[in-house]
C-alpha cells in the first residue's frame, strides 16, 4: 500500500476514495476465472424466476415475490436480468450474458473471493480508515454485460437504504473493478460529499402475510444530476464507497462487460445491525470479521 496517496482525509471529505491498481491483473484474472468455474455448473434453481432490475417495483416485485433473495445472505446464488428466461426457465441467450450478479456470500464460500476479501492489504486499508472490528456482510459479483435487450442502469442510490444500521456511517462498500470501467461501460457516478445528510428512505423486511417480502419506507429524495461526478477507473483499482454517499451508475453501451466484485463490511464495535434489514446473519454464517 505504500505507493498509494492513501487519504482517510479525501474520503470522509467525499465519501468515497479511489485506489488505482490496488490488486494486480493476474488476482482480478483470478476471481474471473473463479466466477466462469461456477457458471459452468449453475442450474437454474427450478423456482428461481428472480429477474434483477434497480426500477423500484420491479425491484419489489422480483425481489419480493422470492425467499430466494431473502435467503441468499449465507449462500452462492444467481439473479437473471429481465428478459433472459422464458417462463420455463430456459435461456434465452448466452446463460453467462444472461445473469446479472451473483450474492451474497462468496466471501464465505469461493477460496479465490475469500482470500481477496480478507486479503492483507484490504486488511490494512481497513485499518487505516478507523475500522476497529469490521465483519463482512456481503458480497456480489456484478456483470454489467451488455446485450441488445439490456440497458441497465442502476439508480441513485445509498447503500444504507439496504443495508441499515445504528448508528449511521458504519458500512463501507469495497468496489474492484475487474475490467477497465470507463463512461462508455457503466462505471461509478458520485456526488461528492453527499454522505453526510443521512437517508431518506429504507428497504426492509415487510409484514409477515404481506404481497412481497420487502417493501421501501419514507421516500425517493431527487437528485441533481448536475452534482455526480464520473469516476472511471482501471482494472485491478478499488474504489472503497461509504454507505451513506449517493453513487448509481449509467447503462453500458460499449459493447464490452464491466465485472465487478463488491463486499459490504460493517464496523460491529458499538453498531447495532438493523433486524429490518432484508441481509441477517446466520447460525451457519455469522458475519466474519474482516481482519480473520
Amino acid at each position: 500500500l505504500g505507493s498509494h496517496p492513501m487519504s482517510p482525509f479525501q474520503f470522509h471529505e467525499d465519501g468515497f476514495l479511489v485506489l488505482e491498481c490496488f490488486f494486480s491483473p493476474e488476482e482480478c484474472d483470478s476471481m474471473r476465472s473463479s466466477i466462469q468455474r461456477i457458471l459452468d455448473v449453475m442450474e437454474v434453481p427450478p423456482h428461481c424466476r428472480t429477474e434483477f432490475s434497480t426500477k423500484e417495483e420491479e425491484q419489489l416485485q422480483a425481489q419480493g415475490s422470492s425467499d430466494y433473495f431473502l435467503t441468499s445472505g449465507d449462500k452462492i446464488r444467481f439473479f437473471f436480468e429481465k428478459g433472459v428466461l422464458d417462463e420455463r426457465g430456459n435461456f434465452l441467450i448466452a446463460k453467462e450474458k444472461s445473469v446479472s450478479k451473483i450474492g451474497h456470500a462468496l466471501h464465505a464460500h469461493d477460496p479465490v473471493f475469500k482470500q481477496i476479501t480478507h486479503s492483507s492489504k484490504v486488511q490494512e486499508l481497513g485499518r487505516k480508515l478507523g475500522l476497529e472490528r469490521p465483519v463482512v456482510v456481503q458480497s456480489m459479483y456484478i456483470f454489467k454485460t451488455l446485450t441488445p435487450l439490456l440497458f441497465i442502469t442502476v439508480t441513485p442510490h445509498q447503500d444504507a437504504t439496504f443495508l441499515h444500521t445504528e448508528p449511521l456511517g458504519r458500512v463501507l462498500g469495497f468496489w474492484i473493478a475487474l475490467e477497465d470501467a470507463t463512461q462508455e461501460n457503466g462505471c461509478l457516478w458520485f456526488i461528492p460529499g453527499s454522505h453526510t445528510s443521512g437517508i431518506t428512505r429504507r428497504m426492509v423486511r415487510a409484514a409477515q402475510g404481506a404481497s412481497t417480502c420487502v417493501e421501501f419506507v419514507g421516500s425517493e429524495p431527487t437528485y441533481d444530476d448536475s452534482k455526480f461526478i464520473p469516476v472511471p477507473i482501471s482494472k485491478g483499482g478499488l474504489i472503497v464507497i461509504h454507505g451513506e454517499v449517493v453513487h448509481k451508475s449509467e447503462m453500458n453501451s460499449s459493447g464490452f462487460s464491466r465485472h465487478v466484485y463488491t463486499f459490504h463490511v460493517m464496523e460491529a464495535k458499538g453498531t447495532s445491525w438493523s433486524k429490518e434489514n432484508w441481509l441477517q446473519p446466520t447460525p451457519e454464517l455469522p458475519f466474519p470479521l474482516l481482519y480473520a
